[in-house]
């Protein structure tokens, strides 16, 4: 998992990522904390969540043209010194006249973040390629992302109740700006790039690529119908560690176990990513989480329950760097970050539906809201197997090993496309040149959201 921080630029990016993570999650607790001190009004505070993720929904796929349109090295620097200006609103906050500040300031931080995002993930492989150092960089930023997620956000609470919101924002500027001068460092990996003035056109392409992709578009499907189902067991989790377990005590202790079990995984992740098909991996790794969330929730002690949330975390970010390195390694670099954008928005559309139904489900019965969910999520698992085609994945597994990173001089970018429903694996060649000697292309948080 380590072996990423050889290169130095992936040093320096992986630097970046973290301080924009920290910066985010320690604002999570502290701003809507404020909100309410503020005005006293549990809506007003839950306004503030809408803001930070409505950008997601409205510019997610618009965020993937400028990842691939714009110089990607630029765009993540440009998006860090705009997380400072935008959060420094904040500081004007003081009275419920001037809430609407603090909207706009979450709202701006949403924006900036999914630009942040593609752009991150597509710039991986241009630094340290598409062989098994893609893989480590993927598990190290999981690992990285589960650490930061599991004291951030606490930090965050505790600066607001013992030294006030100003301190907790300003050691989020201090990561946003820690994040644009190590982006400032790193040096420029350009890749071939077909530009067309046309944004919408460019926003077809992806979209395109994404429907033509057979394992691509299968992943996208059965993925959406696992983050739906998995967004609605997280709702879920506290008033079943309440009404089950004894108290929010408990369920503190469940969420620390989640984060356990994903710092675990994060290490084994890789390991399991270069050795099995990416169908094989996602679809053992989301029947394994809707299991282990069964077992969980239906755990009538603390310790069968803790255990089940350990063994959760496992497989979970195991299918989260699956994912994400299989669309680095099959998407043309060209591509990469529209193709990025279109399951970052599908991600927050499933999550925002799953949030909303698992607890409009649990109105009636709380137990079976919880198992119907785990029967969706081993629903995303069948739906993996039956849809991903296995020979287009078994190509693509076999030709990502010996990946190097990329030359920014050469012919056409070589990308693995799905023909004919995904029957047969084929090498096309991009641009209508020779075939590079490196690899075959150039996938919440940076808001990384610890989901399950």
């Amino acid at each position: 998992m380590l072996r990423a921080l050889r290169v130095r630029d992936f040093r320096l990016l992986w630097v970046a990522r973290a301080a924009a993570t920290f910066s985010a999650n320690l604002l999570v607790v502290a701003v809507p904390a404020h909100v309410y001190a503020v005005t006293g009004s549990i809506f007003a505070t839950g306004l503030t969540l809408a803001a930070e993720y409505l950008p997601v929904l409205l510019l997610g796929p618009f965020a993937g043209v400028l990842a691939d349109r714009w110089d990607r090295r630029r765009l993540m620097f440009l998006t860090s010194v705009a997380h400072v200006a935008v959060i420094s609103l904040l500081f004007f906050t003081r009275t419920p006249d001037t809430v609407w500040i603090v909207y706009l300031a979450v709202f701006g931080e949403g924006v900036v973040g999914v630009l942040f995002r593609p752009a991150a993930q597509a710039y991986t492989p241009d630094v340290v390629g598409t062989g098994s150092l893609l893989t480590s960089a993927n598990a190290l930023n999981s690992f990285t992302s589960g650490v930061i997620g599991l004291g951030a956000a606490p930090l965050g609470g505790l600066l607001f109740a013992v030294f006030g919101v100003d301190v907790a924002i300003t050691v989020a500027l201090v990561g946003y700006l820690t994040s644009a001068v190590a982006i400032g460092f790193i040096r420029p990996h350009p890749h071939r790039r077909e530009l067309s003035r046309r944004v919408l056109a460019e926003l077809r392409d992806g979209l395109r690529h994404v429907r033509r992709a057979a394992a691509t578009r299968a992943l996208l499907v059965a993925n959406g119908v696992y983050l739906l189902a998995n967004a609605a067991l997280t709702a879920l989790l506290v008033p079943f560690g309440v009404s089950s377990l004894g108290g929010s005590t408990q369920v503190g202790w469940l969420l620390s176990a989640l984060s356990a079990g994903f710092l675990i995984g994060a290490p084994i992740s890789g390991r399991i990513v270069d050795r099995l098909p990416v169908r094989t991996t996602v679809a053992a790794g989301q029947l394994l989480v809707a299991g282990a969330f069964f077992l969980m929730f239906n755990a009538r002690s603390l310790p069968v329950a803790l255990t089940a949330a350990v063994l959760l975390g496992i497989p979970a970010v195991t299918v989260i760097v699956a994912l994400q390195t299989w669309l680095q390694r099959t998407t043309p670099a060209a591509l990469l970050g529209r193709v990025s954008a279109v399951f970052i928005t599908a991600e927050a559309a499933a999550s925002m539906v799953g949030a909303l139904a698992g607890p409009a489900l649990s109105v009636f019965s709380l137990p079976i809201a919880l198992n119907a969910a785990c029967a969706v999520a081993a629903g995303a698992a069948v739906l993996t197997s039956c849809l991903v085609p296995g020979p287009l994945v078994d190509a693509a597994d076999h030709l990502r090993v010996g990946g190097a990173p990329p030359q920014p001089t050469g012919g056409g970018d070589a990308q693995l496309m799905g023909v004919g429903g995904g029957e047969e694996a084929r090498l096309h060649l991009a641009a209508g040149g020779e075939p590079e000697a490196g690899p075959l292309s150039g996938a919440r948080d940076e808001q990384h959201e610890l989901t399950i």
